[in-house]
């Protein structure tokens, strides 16, 4: 039995075990692994899987290069230390099934190959084992597989995880809530057609058990700026599509909307309506389904439908303005939809689309708006309507996942797991607030990654004994003070510039920068900028140099986007809207409240200081995605776009900080077993301490002081060079191992099988003997019976059938049927048959005409309609000519044809005076005069009711076939024949005389039209014709050897022809 093993799709090696064998295996595994290390002998073609590895660590060039090799192999995952590196393929590589969970599944972090899966069940089982929550950080641009990755963690969670008690209710509704939440709050961009326009942080509790028992959401900065614009290209959220495409036909009409998105502003802006890749219909049957998964009665949802289709209802109301150039609304029916679909008075909803109220001196004022700011207003309120209804979706699904059994005391000792799918670091060609936002969240993240992994190294470093070496890197906490220090950050100066009294601008919220912070190092206006560096800073932009980059944003529209207003009556009108969920989106307690809300950027602020406190409650843990190509295409590794997105991530200084000390750390036992086979001493097994065993293993293999450290229970190594060099010599040594066990397992193997063989071979024959012994007496004894009662029938063979010769006459008629059946007739003309016994001679006649008439009626069945016709006429010629004629053998191998003139050949004229008469047969004759008996061409025709004689282009002769008397031939080979007519008929001028080079073919065809079959003659010596009135003609025939046809002495037409027969 050969060493089989077999590469699987994630590069994991294993070792093919016998499918009908037992064999003791690792949890949830179907091979034995070979660990991770294993892969390093082929890192010429595949790169490492662990990018601390790396031997030139600093060179992004490397870095770039380890990740293209590893692509080209579909080996999308790479490890740096614990952080995991996803490249998305942009197609199904087949590496997420049932099978590869059970893979990874409580199998040590470093044994298996890079995967999503690894980080999700050391995460798991750190969760289980050491009772500390954990967070799963995933991070990287737009279109680079966060949202996938997110789903296939809860996937692995789902499927991996014990059941709780209660059933999988919480299961479902985690996996449930990810499309929800998808359609509402998620949109084709330019760079992703799934695109999550928020950040979200899902919490999932597990209780001593392992099971998942609740859950809880936190969203971050929706871009509810899409709702009201989108890009070209781009798409508003999923929820408006998918509703107009996959909603039944009486909810869209309740709601007052139609199926085509064109009807929508809020929808054509992005002029992409369609998308190839997205299935709006089945889409949203997987959210209405999932809707009822978490919760949302048959009530919710139409409230919530309402909400939505409330949002395009309004991108629909158009103001024109009046006299006073003040905006009205015009269209009436999309104001009566509102005001049915959120629940308030159309008057009260018209007056707070087109004026302000203002409030001054405690008097409240209305102040009405022109066409742009009714707009505003308009834009304000569905931005305001949607967000709010997302924050509400988001309480609502937080209020599925609550576990149920707070009381319980399983509850008290949950465990939680967070997943964090945030929005990467965004360089656009122009950036606005909502990517300065999103920048300085990932600015804060990244500051706290660093610390995290300075930190959970120094540890290890610390519980090993092995002396911490500060580690020089970038903190980047100068640009997080720059973005939120209290009274002298960006965002403090942006709220000054929001609430002071006065014309504030975007642009003086610039100049007020540039006046507070312009010594700062990392920030850079037109203004500040020197002459060089202006050309590329328009005045109206500054410029902030994150530790990804320099990114330049433009302020317009900060102030706007950052103080997000709505104007007060429009407040109250939702604050009295008779929907549910609006009633509980605006709270009445806004309208008595003084106090000047939170201004965006604070509230995201705050937001992100409290998230940031969360993470560091929970032992990390981080996957960092990547796009590989702007296309979305399968097998494209651009390189520029990826050494931008390893900056941006963090990927080169986070490498920098895991090499910054050793670069290979593993435990003596892992150490050891893996490499004891490289020492005399520790091979084949160790008897002491493994932490001797690999003193006594290093000294051995040469290593240098410099080059490793011994903690307490993990040996530590500086240099990629020195692990690569001792996997070298492992791989060479394997060589030899793997030769020696082969022949000793061969030899075993193959000396039991002998044994089992030859035991079985010596069972196998004294039975066989047996059993042939046995077979041979029975079958001896079987033909002595059959041979007696043979010669006894043969005996009374003559005599009526009796017991003692009834086997003997069976077996003459078996034999005699059988006999039969080899030797019947093959076809019609076959007239064989077996002779019969006497007793079945009768049964061989019937069987006979059976046989007979089955090959007939085959025959007949196999004949087509063409043949079936030509069988006719051969049939009628062989009953009229057959034996009588000297050349009718001559034409029976040649087949009639329909005709032998084509329509060309005839003249038009005659086709026209013929008229509507087809032409059943046409060929050409010769026609002898009646008096000189002078040949002349001609062409005869047949049609359904005459014989038409044909000169060129003239009808010359047509004789009805009731005028047809008779049609008279000889016997000879010639081809004369004689068509007779009636003397009483004046329009004949006699009997005709042709001659035809098919003259069988014709009589036949002509006396089967005229049905005068039994009016052909055929005479023997001479014809008598009638050549005129009063005057007969005779043709004489008489044998010769050849053909000679003339006029004799006697006036008589004197043919002469051979005679081909002999009768």
């Amino acid at each position: 039995m050969a060493l089989q093993v077999e590469l699987i799709p994630t590069g994991e090696i294993i070792r093919v075990v016998h499918p009908h064998r037992p064999c003791k295996l690792a949890l949830g595994s179907d091979g034995v692994r070979v660990t991770m290390e294993s892969a390093l002998t082929a890192r010429d073609r595949v790169g490492v899987q662990d990018f601390v590895l790396l031997e030139n660590f600093t060179s992004e060039a490397a870095f770039i290069e380890n990740l293209r090799r590893r692509f080209r192999e579909n080996l999308i995952y790479t490890y740096i230390g614990p952080v995991l590196v996803s490249v998305n393929p942009y197609r199904d590589l087949q590496i997420y099934s049932r099978q590869h969970m059970e893979r990874y599944r409580g199998v040590s972090f470093y044994e298996v190959p890079p995967h999503l899966f690894a980080v999700a069940d050391t995460v798991y089982r750190a969760l289980r084992t050491e009772r500390r929550d954990q967070a799963v950080m995933i991070s990287g641009e737009s279109g680079a597989g966060k949202t996938e990755a997110t789903k296939r963690l809860l996937q692995f969670y789902a499927e991996t995880c014990p059941a709780p008690e209660r059933g999988g209710a919480v299961r479902d509704r985690l996996l449930q809530s990810n499309p929800v939440l998808e359609a509402f709050g998620n949109a084709k961009t330019l760079r992703n057609d799934n695109s999550s326009r928020f950040g979200k942080y899902m919490d999932v509790q597990f209780d001593f058990k392992g099971a998942p028992v609740g859950g809880h959401i936190l969203s971050y900065l929706l871009e509810k700026s899409r709702v009201v614009h989108q890009n070209h290209g781009e798409r508003n959220f999923h929820v408006f599509y998918q509703l107009l495409e996959g909603g039944e036909e009486e909810t869209l009409r309740r709601l007052g909307l139609e199926r085509n998105p064109q009807s929508y502003l809020y929808l054509v802006k992005g002029q992409c309506a369609k998308v190839s890749s997205i299935n709006d219909k089945s889409d949203w049957k997987v959210v209405r389904k999932a809707l009822t998964v978490i919760d949302f009665t048959e009530d919710e949802v139409e409230d919530l439908l309402s909400i939505v289709a409330s949002v395009l209802h309004l991108g629909n109301i158009h103001f024109a303005a009046d006299e006073e150039s003040n905006a009205q609304v015009t269209t009436e029916n999309q104001l009566k939809y509102l005001t049915r679909l959120l629940g308030v008075e159309g008057s009260m909803l018209r007056e707070a689309l087109t004026h302000r109220k203002i409030i001054a001196k405690g008097e409240e004022l209305l102040s009405p708006l022109n066409l742009e700011q009714a707009a505003y207003a308009r834009d304000a309120l569905a931005k305001a309507v949607y967000s709010r209804t997302f924050t509400w979706l988001v309480g609502k699904i937080n209020r599925s996942l609550a576990s149920k059994d707070a009381e319980s005391p399983s509850w008290r000792s949950t465990t939680v797991l967070g997943l964090l799918d945030i929005y990467g670091f965004e360089v656009f060609q122009h950036n606005s607030f909502e990517q300065f936002c999103i920048n300085y969240c990932n600015e804060k993240l990244q500051q706290l990654f660093i610390e995290l992994t300075l930190k959970s190294e120094q540890e290890e470093y610390e519980a090993e004994g092995i002396a911490w070496e500060p580690v020089q890197y970038f903190n980047n906490k100068i640009i997080c003070d720059l973005v939120e220090e209290k009274f002298k950050g960006i965002i403090s100066i942006l709220d000054e510039e929001c609430l002071r009294p006065g014309e504030a601008t975007d642009l003086t919220f610039l100049e007020k920068l540039e006046d507070t912070i312009k010594h700062h190092p990392h920030f850079l206006t037109h203004k500040l900028a020197d002459q060089r560096t202006r050309k590329s800073l328009d005045r109206g932009e500054f410029r902030l140099l994150h530790y990804a980059g320099e990114v330049t944003y433009n302020v317009t529209g900060f102030l706007d986007k950052n103080n997000d207003l709505l104007f007060r009556n429009l407040k109250e009108t939702m604050c009295s809207s008779q929907n549910p969920i609006m009633g509980q989106c605006f709270d009445r307690s806004e309208l008595s409240d003084k106090k000047r809300p939170e201004t965006v950027a604070t509230q995201f602020k705050m937001s992100l200081l409290q998230l940031v406190e969360i993470l560091k409650s929970k032992e990390p843990a981080y996957i960092r995605c990547i796009k590989p190509n702007d296309a979305k295409q399968p097998g494209r590794f651009d390189e520029v776009l990826i050494r931008h997105q390893v900056k941006y991530l963090g990927l080169m200084e986070n490498l920098r900080v895991r090499r910054a000390g050793f670069a290979y750390h593993r435990k003596y036992e892992a150490f050891l077993q893996r490499y004891k086979s490289l020492c005399p001493e520790t091979w084949p097994t160790w008897a002491g301490r493994p932490q001797d065993g690999v003193a006594v293993l290093v000294r051995h293999l040469g290593y240098k002081p410099e080059e490793y450290k011994m903690g307490r229970t993990k040996i530590f190594i500086r240099f990629p060079k020195t692990l690569f060099a001792t996997e070298d010599a492992l791989e060479v040594r394997r060589q030899s191992l793997a030769t020696k066990i082969q022949a000793v397992w061969r030899g075993f193997h193959w000396r039991q099988k002998f044994l089992r063989v030859k035991r079985s071979a010596i069972c196998i024959q004294s039975w066989w003997r047996g059993t042939l012994g046995r077979r041979k007496a029975a079958k001896r004894k079987w033909a002595a019976q059959t041979i007696r009662r043979l010669i006894r029938g043969f005996i009374l063979r003559h005599a009526p059938r009796c017991p003692e010769n009834a086997f003997f006459l069976d077996h003459v008629r078996t034999s005699f049927l059988l006999n039969l059946r080899r030797q019947l007739p093959r076809n019609i003309l076959d007239t064989s048959w077996p002779t019969p016994p006497p007793a079945l001679r009768e049964a061989s006649e019937l069987l006979r005409e059976l046989c007979l008439k089955n090959m007939v009626w085959k025959y007949c069945r196999s004949i087509s309609p063409e043949w079936k016709q030509q069988l006719q006429q051969k049939a009628v010629a062989s009953e009229i000519f057959k034996g009588k004629k000297d050349n009718y053998p001559q034409s029976v191998p040649r087949l009639f044809i329909s005709t032998r003139l084509g329509a060309d050949d005839i003249s038009p004229k005659v086709l026209q005076a013929l008229g509507s008469e087809p032409i059943q047969y046409a060929v050409p004759v010769v026609k002898y005069d009646r008096k000189g008996y002078k040949p002349r061409s001609r062409q005869l025709l047949l049609t359904p009711s005459a014989v038409v004689i044909v000169e060129d282009a003239k009808v010359k002769q047509r004789i009805d076939y009731a005028n047809l008397t008779g049609i008279s031939v000889s016997s000879l080979s010639d081809s004369l024949f004689v068509l007779h007519v009636q003397r009483e008929d004046n329009k004949q001028k006699g009997d005709v005389v042709l001659q035809s080079d098919h003259v069988i073919e014709t009589l036949t065809k002509t006396a089967l039209s005229a049905d005068r079959v039994n009016n052909i003659n055929i005479n023997q010596g001479s014809i008598t014709f009638a050549g005129g009135p009063g005057r007969d003609g005779i043709i004489d025939f008489t044998p010769g050897s050849e053909l000679l046809i003339t006029k004799a002495k006697n006036g008589h037409l004197a043919v002469v022809a051979p005679r081909l027969n002999s009768r």
